[in-house]
């Protein structure tokens, strides 16, 4: 009898200490996971700015002009592709093969009418780069946005998670985005309640996951 009762006290224990496991390993991965995106869009970031340094001491009057005299967006974007593919090894995308829906941080699809949503996207290095020409005429305007998905296909594919972007001014100028906003906006947007994009910056300045 005490051996039975030493036998079910033994599966009562063993079920709560595999409860207690099951709760806390989810957390940790997650942690995990975010923390090692973190790393990688850090490094991204760092690489990202230091290739646009270099370019900017080898770019000629005759490119900037040939950016003055492009005339539309594509053919900007063109230009900017011959310049950092030197650099980073684009290959188009196939769109129609590709099934790639990012999110924001609040779990909404990214829709064509968002100022953040790339059309023109590429593999580089595992990983999926989005180009986006913004300029304008207004000065210390940005130029074009790039966006990079971490970990490419993979999922969740969520700004904020493993998608970061960044800025790109004239004379090789690279901020990331939310740059420009105070500590309260970016905890606010870094959360599940916001969008995610400001996490380029934020995660950029120690903020935390």
């Amino acid at each position: 009898m005490k051996k039975q009762f030493w036998k079910l006290e033994y599966s009562i224990t063993l079920f709560i200490l595999l409860g207690v496991f099951m709760f806390f390993v989810p957390v940790r991965f997650e942690n995990y996971f975010q923390a090692r995106m973190i790393s990688k869009w850090n490094d991204k970031y760092d690489k990202v700015s230091y290739m646009f340094s270099v370019i900017n001491t080898q770019t000629t009057d005759e490119i900037l002009k040939s950016f003055a005299q492009a005339e539309d967006p594509e053919q900007r974007e063109k230009l900017l592709l011959q310049l950092i593919k030197p650099y980073m090894r684009l290959e188009p995308v196939n769109k129609k093969s590709l099934r790639y829906k990012p999110k924001v941080l609040n779990g909404k699809k990214v829709s064509k009418k968002d100022f953040f949503y790339f059309n023109d996207l590429y593999f580089a290095d595992g990983q999926i780069v989005g180009v986006k020409d913004i300029a304008k005429n207004e000065k210390n305007y940005a130029w074009f946005m790039l966006m990079f998905d971490i970990n490419g296909t993979l999922p969740p594919n969520t700004w904020g998670r493993d998608i970061y972007g960044l800025f790109i001014y004239d004379e090789g100028k690279v901020v990331p985005f939310g740059y420009n906003k105070d500590m309260d906006e970016l905890k606010m947007d870094c959360s599940e309640d916001g969008t995610g994009l400001f996490c380029s910056y934020y995660y950029r300045i120690g903020g935390g996951w």
